[in-house]
């Protein structure tokens, strides 16, 4: 493990930090991501995400690290100033970030559609995890890899990576693979989730606000409900997501 260390808060190494926890498309043009926690590079390490660099306080004490792994130690007031938590843990680590690779669909998956808020993006993602369903991500989404949804995924980020792509593309390698797109509405269409089977199909979460967009909608061969009382319109995104899992899995 090599290891320096950086006092001053314009450093290089610092300034470029601040810039991937706050830029997705520095993101991708770096093709780099940070995620922030001693806890998550814990995981990030036990799963072999690709760390690259650590910027860790003085007083932290770190998991094993690689002799590949470039280590930086800063004061806690140099760590301070770059995390964005409210009481940072001291520890900020950067990944490489996965290539994008061609879509690949199959029965028993999740498409979240414009949900913006990572915090529900990540937690899907960490109970698609839980409950092994891969995971689609059309356009409008909250990038999986800024630092609220890393930290909101509890490590599920570095095992299972959802895939990207667009709403036209979803629906073309559902029909190539036969696989019946179903969104979940509220509609005169909509039928009960516990009758249709959700482990053969790609079943769409919209955002709570707009719900599934237009397009999706259009593209669907059937809509489903989750049945709730009648005074209630909408549920959570990612308490929906939950549902429609759980539902997936059971009907394996």
């Amino acid at each position: 493990m090599r290891e320096e260390r950086i006092t001053s808060r314009q450093n290089p190494l610092l300034r470029h930090v601040k810039k991937l926890l706050t830029s997705r498309s520095y993101r991708q043009q770096c093709r780099e991501y940070a995620g922030d926690g001693t806890k998550l590079l814990e995981e990030a390490l036990r799963w072999d995400a690709g760390v690259k660099t650590i910027i860790a306080a003085e007083t932290v004490v770190l998991p094993p690290v690689p002799d590949t792994v470039r280590v930086a130690r800063v004061p806690m007031d140099v760590m301070e100033s770059v995390s964005q938590m409210q009481t940072p843990q001291g520890a900020i680590f950067l990944c490489a970030l996965p290539r994008p690779e061609p879509l690949h669909l199959t029965g028993g998956c999740l498409i979240l559609d414009g949900i913006q808020d990572p915090g529900n993006v990540g937690t899907i993602l960490r109970t698609a995890d839980a409950m092994e369903v891969p995971v689609v991500l059309a356009e409008g989404c909250a990038d999986p890899y800024s630092p609220k949804t890393v930290r909101a995924t509890m490590g599920a980020i570095f095992r299972t990576r959802p895939q990207m792509a667009g709403r036209e593309e979803i629906a073309a390698a559902c029909r190539a693979a036969e696989i019946p797109l179903i969104a979940t509405a509220l509609s005169e269409r909509s039928v009960d989730i516990r009758t249709l089977p959700l482990e053969r199909a790609a079943v769409v979460i919209g955002s709570e606000g707009r719900g599934v967009s237009p397009e999706l909608l259009a593209l669907s061969q059937q809509q489903a409900i989750i049945p709730m009382n009648p005074r209630c319109e909408s549920l959570n995104a990612a308490v929906a997501a939950t549902i429609v899992l759980w539902q997936m899995r059971g009907t394996r």
